[in-house]
């Protein structure tokens, strides 16, 4: 996955050697390759368990198993959590969340306050801040600077107002953690291969964030259908991106079944007119018998022939 990349400066490292001195009572199996067999021996480990968390995930994160073992829960997993909790990090989240992110747990308290707190000073509620964080679990291990050049880049950008770049990286928090070349790469794509005009790429992106990280071979594949063998024009494109998101077969197998029926009328000029969303979000037994007016079996007989 493209955001699940903590930023390289989350732990110090420490090597095995060390780790087993600081547990050193009683003496661990240190010939051991999974973290599973130090739980009889480590509270926190033990703790950790009990709250959800799988230490076979944690253990293929880069130095989280080493970090963990390393930690007293009195000491420092339970300020973590009770400012989890705080955040808005709903109890039954707290294990998932600590298995994909096992690094906040060394992270200083203060550091954590502060990200929070310059997310709050740009106006983000804690409701907000809240689902932010459980849909982006490494959010909170980057910088203020780093959070607020992420922010700077989408609204200059995409040339978005202030309320309009939060409410982007509110509906898909990970733009904040993931890497901005594939977005970079994305915007490129819109504007010079598919021929996308800035004010359209700004409404497709507020309409439909996920279009940024998506795979750019599949938005050119399904671009090139939509555009050129179903003749959709751009203006169309823009006031239904969520037509990026479907999967190009489905798209394929709808619009020739209509187009065999004669009903394949994409023109909102025209009195049998289909929207792009009826084409692609409707079950197929609503679309067959709404939108094209026949039966499930007649498009199953259909797609057949294909």
């Amino acid at each position: 996955d493209w955001d699940d990349i903590p930023p390289s400066s989350a732990l110090e490292v420490i090597s095995e050697e060390a780790a087993v001195q600081i547990i050193a009572e009683p003496l661990l199996p240190i010939q051991s390759s999974t973290l599973r067999d130090y739980v009889d021996h480590s509270e926190t480990l033990a703790k950790l368990v009990h709250l959800g968390v799988d230490l076979s995930q944690v253990e293929k994160r880069q130095k989280a198993g080493q970090l963990l073992l390393t930690l007293d829960f009195e000491r420092d997993v339970k300020k973590v959590l009770l400012f989890l909790k705080d955040v808005g990090v709903e109890d039954n989240q707290l294990g998932p969340f600590l298995t994909k992110n096992p690094y906040i747990l060394g992270e200083d308290l203060e550091a954590l306050e502060t990200r929070v707190a310059y997310l709050k000073s740009k106006k983000f509620g804690k409701s907000e801040i809240a689902q932010m964080v459980s849909r982006a679990p490494y959010l909170l291990l980057f910088s203020v600077e780093r959070l607020d050049n992420r922010l700077g880049f989408f609204k200059n950008e995409l040339g978005l107002s202030v309320k309009k770049t939060k409410d982007l990286v509110i509906r898909l928090p990970r733009l904040l953690t993931g890497k901005l070349e594939p977005v970079k790469e994305n915007l490129q794509v819109c504007q010079i291969e598919l021929g996308f005009q800035r004010n359209e790429i700004q409404q497709i992106v507020c309409k439909t964030p996920k279009i940024l990280t998506a795979s750019k071979k599949r938005l050119k594949q399904t671009f090139d259908y939509l555009h050129n063998i179903m003749g959709i024009p751009h203006h169309m494109l823009t006031r239904f991106p969520q037509v990026f998101n479907s999967k190009l077969l489905r798209i394929r197998e709808r619009h020739m079944f209509l187009a065999f029926l004669g009903r394949a009328q994409y023109d909102p000029a025209q009195p049998s007119y289909i929207s792009l969303d009826q084409l692609v979000s409707l079950p197929d037994e609503v679309f067959c018998t709404e939108i094209a007016k026949a039966s499930m079996q007649d498009f199953e007989n259909f797609l057949k022939t294909l």
